[in-house]
């Protein structure tokens, strides 16, 4: 097992009620099985799943990213300004 800190933004943050807290996963697991299982605990994350950026340790990834122990995952939903 690892343990990931999972930051998270705006509605996300909103609809998990916490802005981060530490997630344990299985060795070897990829940023989408991390954004899966939250989907699972927070079903109304799954409508917004597809608009995350994935940032690990400050730089941006892809689903497929491989996550480590002790990784900082933020994740960052749409944002929109004027």
């Amino acid at each position: 097992m690892i343990s990931v800190n999972v930051k998270l933004f705006a509605m996300v943050r909103d609809i998990v009620g916490a802005g981060d807290f530490l997630m344990s996963l299985q060795e070897r697991s990829s940023a989408s099985a991390l954004v899966s299982a939250l989907g699972m605990k927070y079903p109304e994350l799954e409508k917004w799943r597809h608009h995350l950026r994935i940032a690990v340790n400050g730089e941006y990834v892809d689903e497929h990213h491989v996550l480590k122990d002790a990784d900082e995952v933020a994740l960052i939903p749409p944002v929109s300004g004027g």
